[in-house]
């Protein structure tokens, strides 16, 4: 699990912000063809999704899974996969807790080193200086770092179930035939305010 916290950190500092208008748009995307085609004909766009859990959604619906087996299927494997995932912050957690005490113990280490240099005082005051340093180390890490990095893993976490969400209604949505414009319509409702296209006022 530390290992994968360690990958996750390009998700603190990199952010695909326009990954959901992405996903609606191919969702559009798919629904004219399945429209025009019917749903077989999206079995040829299953090799192109990068995605595992749109792939596997895409194809359960391509192999006729009625609607509500399909949902029940994916929400769990949404459950499961949100659940692993829920560890990864809890290490960064986890050592931003740890991070403080350790630079605890090596500044009390430090002193006592300096406790037994006593009869050279002109070094004292240097060596207490080098000890406490420790303290800021842990402390600046966890507070600085680690925590901080454990909240962005959140955000990215509740971002990435609701893109799931989205990939679930927009297949089941196309499995029923829900109109293209009305199926754009329907995932716009995921988005936040401030993420939703603006359009120009009539002039």
């Amino acid at each position: 699990m530390v290992f994968a916290g360690g990958r996750e950190l390009s998700h603190v500092f990199f952010e695909d912000a326009d990954s959901q208008q992405s996903l609606i748009r191919e969702m559009v995307v798919f629904a004219h063809k399945a429209r025009k085609h019917g749903i077989v004909s999206l079995d040829a766009e299953t090799d192109s999704i990068p995605d595992p859990f749109l792939k596997r959604a895409l194809m359960l619906a391509v192999d006729g899974t009625e609607p509500d087996q399909l949902r029940r299927m994916m929400e769990l494997e949404m459950d499961n996969k949100t659940e692993e995932e829920e560890r990864v912050p809890q290490v960064f957690e986890a050592a931003g807790g740890f991070s403080p005490t350790i630079g605890i113990i090596g500044a009390v280490l430090g002193l006592i080193q300096v406790m037994q240099h006593m009869d050279k005082i002109e070094e004292v005051g240097r060596g207490i200086a080098v000890a406490f340093v420790a303290t800021i180390y842990g402390v600046g890490l966890a507070n600085l770092f680690l925590l901080p990095a454990a909240g962005k893993l959140k955000i990215r976490l509740r971002q990435t179930r609701v893109l799931r969400e989205m990939m679930v209604e927009g297949v089941i949505s196309i499995l029923e035939g829900m109109n293209p414009r009305m199926l754009e319509m329907k995932l716009m409702g995921f988005l936040g305010q401030n993420e939703q296209p603006r359009t120009e006022p009539a002039k």
